[in-house]
């Protein structure tokens, strides 16, 4: 007998504990017969005012991470998505992402895990953009950024210029002024990439990143977005979810 709820999809997410934007957007985009269950790997709301102070909140999140997983198996999901993008890119791009599918084979066994590593790129040949110039918003410290450079031209893109908001700790991502996210992501356009992708799971820009699509006239894809979608299609999941953007208006 299959579940209520979630007779189609039952989604386990794990998230820092930090993350207050992740559980609603997901809620906000899932489709009928799907359900999310949140898993929190417990971090500190720790300041981070350097690039060392950031390094030391990938850390936290790393080690927090398979007792989550772990946590979350329980309620037997039928996939599991992380819902945290910077996890999956920090050590080399792919390298990360099949590092990170190797540390949790043996709690997740035959559950197929999705992450921020496979959707970017799937996203972004989903809406016509296989290759070229990309421009990144991050809500993270400079030091990110060669991780995304390097994690972008493994994909096959060049990255054109990118806003790092430096935040200054988890919770106060979630903070961020939708207008400095607006102004960011116009100084961005700027440059005429082929798309911009923004990293950071916390930032809220599922929504603004959809109305940011029709005002720029090019592809924005928040990383939730880009996540939750690559869940649901590969999944065999596809239906049509507006108000979004492009991504999930597509197969």
């Amino acid at each position: 007998m299959s579940d209520p709820l979630g007779w189609r999809l039952k989604l386990g997410v794990v998230t820092p504990s930090t993350n207050t934007i992740v559980q609603p957007e997901y809620d906000a985009m899932r489709p009928p017969g799907v359900t999310n269950h949140v898993s929190r790997m417990h971090i500190p709301d720790d300041p981070v005012a350097s690039d060392a102070d950031f390094s030391q909140l990938v850390r936290n999140i790393d080690e927090a991470l398979e007792g989550a997983v772990e946590r979350v198996m329980t309620m037997r999901p039928d996939a599991v998505a992380l819902g945290v993008s910077i996890e999956a890119i920090w050590n080399g791009g792919t390298a990360a992402a099949s590092s990170i599918e190797e540390r949790l084979a043996g709690y997740l066994g035959s559950v197929p895990l999705f992450h921020a590593a496979d959707a970017l790129p799937a996203a972004l040949r989903a809406v016509d953009v296989p290759d070229g110039d990309i421009a990144v918003l991050t809500p993270y410290m400079p030091v990110s950024n060669s991780h995304i450079s390097g994690f972008l031209a493994e994909m096959g893109f060049n990255l054109v210029d990118a806003v790092h908001l430096g935040r200054s700790g988890p919770v106060e991502i979630a903070h961020t002024p939708e207008q400095l996210l607006i102004r960011s992501l116009r100084q961005l356009a700027d440059k005429r990439p082929r798309a911009i992708i923004q990293f950071g799971a916390n930032l809220c820009m599922a929504r603004l990143a959809g109305e940011a699509e029709r005002w720029l006239g090019l592809p924005v894809i928040a990383v939730n977005t880009a996540t939750y979608w690559w869940a649901l299609r590969q999944m065999g999941i596809a239906d049509k979810v507006y108000g979004f953007g492009s991504l999930l208006e597509v197969a």
